[in-house]
């Protein structure tokens, strides 16, 4: 095999559908730069040697760049043998677009890499979007990392603790502070797809100051959310001081309301949600099971 020449048929393809104004977003692109990867290991002898290859990569990619452009450098033929050797068996085509998996590839860690991987996939990260992530280390701040994390396709568990971040971010502006439990409501409103993204899937808001009358007394939730995957309410309380026993037992009475007054029978029990203060953190805990799971809240400007 002439693997020059099935390589710059590749090239001569994929040049071809850009200038037919396919997105280069698309996965018949994905597609060509995994092919070129498996075609340059195979050239350079197997990938225990492709390492060593790089002077036939040196020496194509001057061709290539002359006749193509930049866009099949060094750099990029590089890329492109990376993507072959992490996805042997065929990379996340048709999922993610090659811009974000270049920023993928320098992640040496599997288990890290797939988490940004199915987030993409399962959330429909822009660009920009996951960068953010990645730069706010959010598989580091997973509280419950699985052993093996696939790509998508794995079952997650029904488990609040799944794909909980912790410290969990909050972004203020300028000058902005907060001093009383309604500033923390409306930043955590004003952020809420930030919100709760960190605290995992399937969360939607219902209302803040959530109003519940019972026995003829009126009760006002701070925030109440409802998670599809678990399929239950989820109660949130904000208090700007730390956390007392009396707490505890004001949200537990909260998502009794709830059960009693909202949840369908098909329903899971209402869990909670407390987010205090210590020092100059924001503590946030579970509430609805025997382990409370404490959170740090982590403001940056």
């Amino acid at each position: 095999m002439n693997y020059y020449e099935e390589v710059e048929n590749l090239i001569k393809r994929n040049e071809v559908n850009k200038r037919a104004r396919i997105l280069e977003e698309n996965s018949d692109i994905v597609n060509t730069y995994w092919n070129i990867g498996k075609l340059l290991v195979e050239a350079q002898g197997g990938e225990a040697r492709a390492k060593y290859g790089n002077g036939l990569i040196k020496e194509w990619s001057e061709k290539f760049t002359k006749k193509y452009g930049s866009g099949y450098d060094a750099s990029n033929l590089k890329r492109f043998r990376q993507f072959f050797i992490i996805f042997p068996k065929g990379g996340p085509t048709g999922h993610l677009s090659w811009t974000h998996i270049r920023y993928m590839l320098p992640i040496k860690d599997e288990n890290k890499r797939n988490y940004y991987i199915n987030l993409c996939i399962k959330r429909n990260l822009s660009k920009r979007d996951l960068i953010k992530e990645i730069k706010n280390n959010a598989y580091e701040r997973l509280i419950d990392k699985p052993e093996k994390i696939e790509i998508i396709g794995y079952k997650e568990k029904n488990n609040i603790k799944n794909n909980i971040m912790n410290p969990i971010i909050l972004e203020l502006w300028d000058n902005q502070k907060i001093e009383s439990e309604k500033d923390l409501e409306l930043i955590i409103l004003s952020q809420l797809k930030n919100f709760f993204s960190q605290l995992g899937n399937g969360f939607a808001l219902i209302g803040n100051q959530y109003k519940i009358v019972y026995n003829n007394k009126k009760y006002f939730i701070d925030i109440l959310l409802f998670n599809v995957k678990l399929n239950c309410y989820v109660v949130v309380e904000l208090k700007l001081r730390e956390l007392q026993k009396e707490d505890k037992g004001q949200i537990e009475f909260y998502m009794n309301l709830i059960d009693k007054e909202i949840k369908e029978t098909f329903h899971n029990k209402t869990i909670g949600i407390i987010i205090s203060k210590k020092q100059d953190k924001f503590i946030a805990e579970f509430v609805g099971s025997a382990e409370i799971i404490p959170l740090t809240y982590q403001t940056v400007k």
